[in-house]
């Protein structure tokens, strides 16, 4: 799934807040991917980063997987082809909702 291009629904944009955790703020757009089922039986999440403006849809490549340690589901790291980011940068972003749990990112070398 690495490389590939894939089209986001965006149910979290960037700016709004989980429906069931109010306290969590979503610095960035995210969403799932229709049609391609995760381990949790559920359509497969995704974060989108270098998009700063919240949207409904997004096409973009995964760049990166995040591996959970201690969770059934994985989230991938999608973006405009002309980005690219560091693990360091991508956990960095993705903080807000990964520090509950024990992630990698997993990326093509």
């Amino acid at each position: 799934m690495i490389g590939d291009i894939v089209t986001v629904t965006v149910d979290r944009p960037l700016g709004s807040c989980h429906p069931e955790h109010k306290d969590m703020y979503y610095p960035v757009n995210y969403g799932y991917i229709e049609g391609i089922i995760a381990p949790d039986g559920e359509e497969q999440d995704a974060y989108i980063l270098g998009v700063n403006v919240p949207v409904e849809k997004f096409t973009g490549r995964v760049i990166a997987v995040i591996h959970r340690d201690d969770d059934a589901e994985e989230k991938w790291v999608v973006c405009p082809d002309e980005f690219s980011f560091s693990r360091e940068e991508i956990m960095e972003m993705v903080d807000f909702q990964e520090k509950y749990f024990r992630s990698e990112v997993i990326m093509q070398i």
